[in-house]
């Protein structure tokens, strides 16, 4: 058996090279994979969406992504049909391992820095050589999200077309490029557009972060997966602070402020070119994997909740999207969850240079910061371990969550310095509830439609959140920014009904489905896998995870 010694989570249908079989058998109807087994009553497997790959492409068709082929398609199929060699998959998953969680964290580190990088700017006076006034500085925290968002269906419908980790590669190398232009901004106007079009491209990135996870690893390891590699934002902010610091060493005519943009962004350029060279996209292309390791890799994740990827598009997933109350909860978490991440990221670091710190002594407060969010998300992905049997992680999520209330009430009700720096602290828990969120979208939403459009709605409200947060930060209230902290007060509060509300409709017919099943109904039977590309309510089989513990997880 495959090794499972994770956490349970999410299927991968964002993965684009699992593209394994198209198991349908009398003209249509759904085929089932019974305890993780092929089977089809014809004996002949058909193989929907492969490629001819014995004809080379020519022109632009070579930067597009290369479906696996009939032949590969079959040898999974096969593997299918018997268990894999515990010792072969746990040295694939070794391997795995150490070839895609250091890459990804480490593009996490720049992700996280370079949401900061303005942050640390304002310290270093970006407001006053760019004459920034009244609300000019939360125009540049949100307009990075208005590019965010208005790029982010266009970016990931090209998602679908380019090699996975060839375009986030690219799209990290125009980070940097942008980043470094920033440091050259000569005006308000300058830096306005410049965030406006990092913001595009920046867009794709979590959801290839995600996809990545989904396409190489199994659903009780992407939260762990995902875990470690989100954990890095807090070792960014961490290093953010001891990069702020050196550069606030440096003696030049230069403001030190364009060094922030221009040393972080040469090196987002620079690591984005390695990664294209050594990260593989897709299991059927590896070169650093052999056929069989190819092969294993794919076969391991038969036991996931998996269909499909037929890359079309179905208008009765989009309907049932609209009509599912999930679908806005999403939404909601997503915006509750990042109106006070937008404020912090922004402007935390002047928040504690108004406790009375100096610049330096600002940024180097930031390391614990870092740190005790890195701490955190893993107490959560520990915990969620330990009590994965019992299926609560949105109980998990909104207690966690309550500790990002406490803090922002110090931060609001306190005056002494250490209160209140401990409470800013707190509120880095939050990035501990954020990697359980991304397991609830992804894990109980069926159907290829319907989860693309699902996590575009949490991924509409993350960018909501941050575009709204800032503008809670008043100038004339710094640099208390006392209505600030009480609008990420009250956020929090309301994150924690939506979680709640969440786990009511995940755990509702979770209980009706098991109580179908064992009354005998085997049409409700979890442990049979569905190939087809259906939506959690179409298909029967299927059960919600991180709510009660269903038969399926016995």
């Amino acid at each position: 058996m495959p090794s499972g010694n994770a956490i349970d989570f999410v299927p991968a249908d964002l993965d684009p090279a699992a593209d394994l079989k198209d198991l349908e058998a009398n003209k249509g109807e759904t085929e089932h994979v019974e305890h993780a087994s092929v089977k089809n009553e014809e004996g002949d497997l058909g193989f929907a969406i492969s490629e001819d790959n014995s004809k080379p492409r020519t022109g632009l068709r070579r930067l597009l992504r290369r479906n696996p082929s009939a032949e590969f398609l079959r040898e999974v199929a096969e593997a299918n049909e018997h268990e894999l060699d515990p010792v072969e998959v746990k040295k694939v998953e070794r391997k795995l391992f150490w070839l895609f969680v250091p890459a990804l964290a480490i593009d996490y580190a720049f992700y996280y820095i370079d949401k900061t990088t303005l942050s640390y700017a304002a310290l270093f006076g970006l407001k006053q050589d760019l004459n920034l006034h009244g609300t000019d500085y939360s125009n540049l925290s949100s307009i990075f999200y208005v590019g965010w968002i208005i790029w982010a269906i266009p970016g990931n419908l090209l998602m679908g077309k380019f090699p996975l980790a060839k375009y986030l590669s690219v799209n990290i190398f125009l980070w940097g490029v942008f980043l470094m232009a920033q440091g050259a901004s000569q005006n308000y106007g300058d830096m306005v557009g410049l965030r406006f079009v990092s913001g595009m491209f920046e867009a794709v990135a979590d959801p290839c972060f995600v996809a990545l996870t989904g396409m190489w690893f199994t659903r009780k390891q992407q939260p762990t997966i995902i875990g470690y590699w989100y954990s890095f934002n807090g070792v960014g902010i961490a290093f953010g602070g001891l990069i702020g610091y050196g550069i606030g060493h440096i003696g030049s005519s230069l403001p030190s402020w364009r060094y922030e943009f221009i040393i972080i962004g040469a090196a987002c350029s620079l690591w984005a070119i390695f990664m294209g060279i050594v990260l593989p996209d897709a299991p059927h292309t590896a070169k650093w994997l052999t056929r069989r390791e190819q092969i294993v890799v794919v076969s391991r994740k038969r036991h996931d909740y998996h269909n499909v990827d037929r890359r079309q598009f179905k208008l009765d997933q989009v309907l049932e999207t609209l009509k599912d109350p999930k679908t806005y909860l999403y939404f909601l978490l997503g915006t509750f969850a990042n109106i006070p991440n937008g404020a912090t990221s922004n402007f935390g670091t002047l928040v504690i240079k108004g406790l009375n710190f100096s610049t330096m002594q600002t940024t180097l407060l930031q390391i614990p910061y870092g740190a005790f969010i890195a701490f955190m998300i893993y107490m959560a992905i520990y915990v969620n371990h330990l009590t994965h049997r019992f299926n609560v992680r949105t109980i998990l999520m909104a207690s966690v969550t309550v500790l990002t209330v406490v803090g922002f009430a110090m931060m609001a009700f306190t005056k002494q310095t250490a209160s209140r720096l401990i409470g800013y602290y707190l509120t880095g828990s939050s990035n501990a509830v954020f990697v359980l969120a991304l397991s609830l979208v992804s894990g109980n939403v069926g159907g290829v439609t319907k989860r693309v459009l699902a996590s575009a709605s949490i991924f509409l409200g993350v960018a909501l959140g941050n575009i709204v947060g800032p503008y809670s930060f008043l100038d004339s209230e710094a640099p208390t920014y006392h209505t600030g902290i009480i609008v990420c007060m009250c956020s929090r509060a309301a994150e924690i009904v939506v979680i709640l509300a969440l786990r009511l409709c995940f755990v509702i017919p979770n209980k009706s489905r098991d109580k179908k099943f064992a009354e005998g109904d085997e049409r409700y039977d979890p442990d049979v896998q569905v190939f087809e590309d259906m939506t959690d309510k179409q298909n029967l089989h299927f059960r919600y995870v991180g709510k009660f513990r269903c038969l399926a997880q016995n």
